[in-house]
């Protein structure tokens, strides 16, 4: 039998105790206007019977690969890049679901951009049966997205599509010892090939649940992720990469509540200095800059507001640190003061209660 021609997608799939799940995601594979796609499912030694759902499923794009023992996930995703076939790579979770367009709207794109390695979509939650809004920057450029890349991780991993060839170059695929932060830091490697971007528009749901791999070894994810932005940031701040990179990872990506000014300025002086670095180096097109400006604005006026609600920082000290450079000034003073106010509400009841 001759074997059927490469597709233009491969799907990565790790599947570990997913069979509730499961059958749901595909079927939002199945309902993609573009249809020329494999989906390379690897069952980690499941327990469950998410293999025989899947043997249920009476499509031949779909190919099942059984582990002969349990791996974890990185390792997973890392069998199913050794069999994928197709010209791009989609990331694709067992519980995530993909809105019809997706894939017609990423390699449309692709195709068009051919220096775009990687491109990401807008993504919408589902967390316990309700869908809310994406959290992250609701517009972007791609030197947006390399911005963010230096202080968070501004990418929903089963939103991703990237090319094939892009990512064979890289030493491995995705680096099992950074587990919880595998994709973040499978983003900074690719973008030594070429530029990552994203599509605004909401192409998939995320299914947070509360049992999840990241909501479960928090510790390890700061502490991957402590390792990735440290690493991307050396050359340019050498000895102080770690501790800026802990900084970011702490009180922007983790929105941990600054526990004094002193940390505070920390942070405000690395956001400042990074910033300036980024634009006097990588020189965004104005509408980037602005947009930037603003993306990491509202980041430090969220590290105001969660000090002053948790009661970690007061009024005055969140007030007398407000880098300018960052574009936000003063502005927002108003919600601060509101923070202020909500946070001394909570320290009463907390006392009385």
């Amino acid at each position: 039998m001759q074997p059927s021609p490469a597709p233009t997608i491969s799907v990565l799939m790790a599947l570990y105790n997913g069979a509730a799940l499961v059958g749901e995601t595909i079927a939002t594979l199945q309902a993609q206007t573009f249809g020329d796609w494999e989906l390379i499912v690897v069952d980690d030694r499941s327990t469950d019977n998410g293999v025989a759902v899947l043997k249920t499923i009476d499509d031949a794009r779909i190919r099942i690969v059984e582990q002969p023992v349990n791996q974890g996930v990185v390792r997973a995703r890392n069998t199913a890049f050794a069999h994928a076939r197709g010209r791009y790579l989609a990331a694709l979770d067992h519980d995530d679901l993909c809105h019809p367009e997706r894939f017609a709207r990423q390699v449309a794109y692709l195709d068009a951009h051919p220096d775009t390695v990687l491109l990401g979509t807008a993504a919408n939650i589902l967390d316990d049966g309700a869908v809310l809004p994406p959290t992250l920057a609701p517009i972007t450029t791609p030197s947006v997205i390399e911005w963010l890349l230096k202080i968070e991780n501004p990418l929903v991993w089963s939103s991703v599509m990237m090319r094939a060839d892009a990512a064979r170059r890289l030493d491995i695929f995705m680096r099992p010892e950074l587990i919880c932060a595998e994709d973040y830091d499978l983003y900074h490697r690719i973008a030594r090939f070429g530029t990552i971007a994203r599509l605004d528009e909401e192409l998939m749901t995320y299914r947070r649940t509360r049992g999840s791999l990241s909501q479960r070894r928090v510790d390890e994810l700061r502490a991957c992720s402590v390792s990735v932005l440290a690493d991307a940031h050396r050359d340019h701040l050498g000895e102080e990469a770690e501790d800026v990179a802990s900084l970011l990872v702490h009180y922007v990506m983790g929105q941990l509540p600054v526990p004094d000014r002193a940390t505070l300025r920390r942070l405000g002086d690395a956001l400042v200095r990074l910033q300036a670095h980024f634009i006097e180096t990588r020189r965004p097109d104005a509408a980037s800059r602005k947009l930037l400006r603003w993306e990491t604005a509202r980041r430090w006026a969220r590290v105001g507001r969660t000090g002053l609600r948790t009661g970690s920082l007061g009024l005055i000290a969140t007030a007398s640190v407000r880098p300018d450079h960052l574009g936000l000034g003063y502005a927002g003073l108003d919600e601060l003061i509101l923070s202020r106010i909500v946070g001394g509400a909570r320290n009463v009841l907390r006392r009385t209660g």
